[in-house]
Parts: C-alpha cells; structure tokens; sequence
C-alpha cells in the first residue's frame, strides 16, 4: 500500500513529537504538530505560514474574525499577526495532526520574477480554504524524505520551491505573492516587523521603522496597522507580554523576572498589560494553564 501524507506525519510525529505535540523535521521551517486532547488557548503572533490539517479540527481567531477548519483543509497567515488558536477536536484515538510549512519571503520573491506579473493582495492575511490537490501531492514528496534522511540535503530546497509554486498557483496565490513583490507594502512591512522581532524589549522608534521599510511614518503607521491589525507599539507589547507567557508557562520564570526580561519596568504595569490581554492576571493565569494541560495528558 502506497503511504498517505497522514501515514507519513503520524509515523514521524509519534516517533519525534515534544512534550508540547510539536516535532521539528531537519527540512528548515517544516514542522508537524500533533495533540490528543483539545487544548487551551494559543496566544501568538505567528510568521507566515501555511498549515495542512490532515486530522482533527482546529480554531483560529483574529480579531473578530474566527476560523473553524479541519482535516482536508489549510489555514494561511500571510503577515504577521496576532491570532488566538485551540485544537478542537483530538483524542488518543484519532490525534489531531497538521503540517505546518512557514512561507519564505526568497523562494516566493524568485517564483514571483519567473512567474511573471498577476495580481497580488494584502488583505485578508489569514484564511481557509480546502487544500488543492497539487500542494498535498508536493507536500507528499516533501515528507517522503524523512524515509531517506541522506535525500534531505541535497532534495529539500527543490521541493520547498514545488510546494511554493503550488500555493502561488492556487486559492491562497494572491496573498502569498504579496510577500515575494519587493515594493509592495506588505514586503515593506515585513522588514519592521522582522527588525522589532529582533530585539523587541528594547525601547521602540517608530521613525526608525519607518526608515527600515522605506516609507513615511505616516504611511508606515498607516500600512502597518492595515497588514498587522496592531500599531507598531501595540505589536511589540504582545510579543512582549506572549514571550513573559511563555517563559512562565514553559520555563518555570517567576513573574517579575519575566516581565523585565521582555523590557518591562513595572511589574504592576505588566501585571495590568498581561490581565487586559489574556483576561487573567499572570499569578491565576498561570494556575489555569497548569491545570487544563495537566488534565490533557
């Protein structure tokens, strides 16, 4: 029998998956995921990517936008925004499993000059749609290098470029191709938010920014908010208040240690930052957290 994408993913995940259901492949940027229970809330800012749910259901929420989707189909960010994400449906008996791809700016830029010219947008950054039938097919190759390690190296790249080309081709192109055209805004932006992700707990110049994307700061401001969904400042404090999460959740760091680490001053500042967000303050958030996981494993 001829392996499916699921085989090959449920086979590599339940041999590499973390604590956290995550298995990192050696393909840079290609990673699978896999639960067996619904989980809490995921609070991040997420790259660009494209994730191929293969079984179970998952929702993503951004802004007052939210997306239901399951196996068969695939969720798109195309800009770095803010989402709010929850596996739905997973069970020891049927785990939820999804490879997620992360878009690359470069091998995206290339396909576009190749390509040739056609419409590009940067609206609607994140979406869902079923997956089309070419992108699981490159997808299927891809993964079938995890059976011949020695192929990794010297086949990944062409095939990263096939599954690109794929996505450039179908429902989700026009979004995609946003990030590969060199002057468009979505491009621009692109380049703040890398710099913010750099170092985000230092102190944050929009001038500066503006100057890295090559724009005005009123045009910046404007195109940021528009692709993002946040002001630059508001972006750097959710990094800012999602990493302090995620270091007390998965390290173990005391709040106030957290907090300065990301660039707070005040910890009843962050502590009131932090409550606004996540709806609970640091102390009893990370109470509940504890809890759900716990009672999902």
């Amino acid at each position: 029998m001829v392996p499916t994408l699921l085989d090959i993913v449920r086979r590599y995940a339940e041999a590499h998956a973390d604590r956290d259901g995550v298995a990192r492949t050696p393909i840079p940027g290609v990673t699978i995921i896999r639960q067996t229970a619904p989980t809490a809330l995921q609070y991040a800012i997420c790259k660009p990517l494209v994730a191929l749910v293969l079984q179970g259901a998952k929702r993503v929420a951004m802004g007052n936008q939210t997306f239901d989707f399951g196996a068969g189909e695939s969720l798109l960010i195309a800009a770095d925004v803010p989402t709010v994400s929850q596996i739905t449906r997973a069970n020891i008996s049927v785990p939820y499993f999804s490879l997620v791809v992360d878009l690359d700016p470069a091998v995206i830029e290339s396909l576009v000059v190749e390509m040739g010219p056609s419409p590009f947008t940067a609206d609607k950054p994140v979406r869902v749609d079923p997956t089309e039938s070419e992108v699981a097919d490159a997808a299927l190759r891809l993964m079938r290098l995890m059976d011949r390690p020695a192929s990794v190296p010297i086949l990944q790249a062409q095939y990263i470029r096939e599954l690109h080309f794929w996505l450039l081709l179908g429902r989700h192109g026009a979004a995609i191709r946003s990030l590969g055209v060199a002057d468009s805004h979505t491009h621009r932006v692109a380049r703040a938010v890398a710099f913010i992700r750099m170092d985000f707990a230092k102190p944050l110049r929009v001038e500066h920014l503006a100057e890295v994307a090559g724009m005005s700061p009123s045009s910046f401001h404007q195109h940021f908010r528009a692709i993002t969904s946040l002001t630059p400042l508001q972006f750097q404090k959710q990094l800012r208040l999602i990493e302090a999460r995620r270091m007390m959740l998965a390290d173990g760091e005391m709040i106030s240690n957290a907090a300065y680490a990301v660039g707070y001053e005040s910890v009843s500042q962050f502590t009131r930052e932090y409550s606004r967000m996540f709806g609970l303050p640091p102390a009893r958030d990370m109470k509940v957290a504890k809890t759900q996981i716990q009672s999902a494993t």
